[in-house]
């Protein structure tokens, strides 16, 4: 078997090439930087420029699946031009491959899309499962809602698609943990706003699990990817001062500080969405890391 990763350097890219290889899978990835290519037989690298509207269409052939993680980051603050970026990086990118399928005939059967959580609105109260159709009327509701409807347009081309929603990924090699243990270590920590908000969460072996599960399993559909026992910002902040053995003695930091330091952006660390992981769970997939304690302590321990 061989599948295209774009977006295969990244934080769960590489997560997921590392699996793929112990699985005796062969790899292609596109990539922006030419210095990034490599050529080996289960691990070949292909230049795209999706602003450009530029790919190497050898990148698909014998290529079983897609698994598609492409996007610009949204831990950056969100000028308008950056935010222009975000969008395009989802849904240009999408395109221009579903166009490079369409014009060389390659039969691709299936498309297992990155998508995120923050297509549900902020609540404190509702758990939310995927057949939820009211969509977060932030910026993040916006792209989700493009990034996916960019994914859906492979069916015309007769490929099977899966969606992720991806929530809250702990990783120690980037995303969001090594942030919110920065101010922890030095004693500086705190839960933000009320610290009542819902994180789900999910340990990036297990996220990178569920998308070569969904590959192998020939799943279809929108999927939660988040691990079975969300938490409040409180409880991961408090849970992760008690894995490091730091005290958190300072009060919740107030959202309008975070609104002046991050502007737009701030409402990532105050959104509350409680999501559920059973429909995955129903489809046979096993969490490795179920709770937060076992994960933390695996990552930060």
């Amino acid at each position: 078997m061989r599948v295209l990763i774009t977006g295969a350097t990244g934080l769960v890219g590489k997560e997921i090439v590392r699996l793929c290889h112990n699985d005796g899978i062969a790899v292609n990835y596109l990539t922006t930087s030419k210095s990034k290519l490599e050529t080996q037989d289960n691990y070949k690298g292909f230049y795209w420029n999706p602003q450009k509207g530029e790919i190497n269409h050898k990148c698909l052939e014998d290529v079983d699946a897609i698994i598609n993680l492409v996007g610009a980051s949204i831990s950056k603050r969100w000028t308008a031009s950056y935010k222009k970026e975000i969008l395009e990086s989802r849904t240009k990118t999408a395109a221009l491959l579903k166009k490079t399928i369409d014009e060389n005939n390659y039969p691709v059967k299936q498309i297992v899309s990155a998508s995120a959580i923050g297509v549900y609105p902020s609540s404190l109260t509702n758990y939310y499962e995927e057949d939820f159709n009211k969509v977060s009327n932030t910026f993040l509701g916006e792209v989700v809602e493009q990034w996916e409807a960019a994914v859906d347009a492979f069916k015309d081309s007769s490929i099977d698609v899966c969606k992720l929603r991806i929530g809250l990924v702990l990783s120690n090699n980037g995303g969001a943990l090594p942030e919110i243990i920065k101010p922890i270590k030095i004693g500086a920590g705190a839960a933000f706003g009320s610290g009542e908000q819902w994180q789900s969460w999910i340990h990036v072996e297990d996220l990178a699990r569920i998308f070569l599960y969904a590959v192998k399993e020939g799943l279809t559909g929108v999927y939660n990817a988040v691990a079975p026992n969300p938490v409040t910002n409180a409880e991961l902040t408090n849970m992760s001062a008690k894995v490091l053995k730091r005290p958190l003695i300072l009060p919740n930091v107030p959202k309008f500080a975070m609104k002046l330091v991050l502007g737009e952006m701030h409402i990532i660390l105050f959104e509350s969405q409680r999501v559920s992981s059973k429909k995955i769970e129903q489809e046979g997939f096993q969490f490795k890391y179920a709770n937060l304690c076992p994960a933390l302590e695996d990552l930060l321990g």
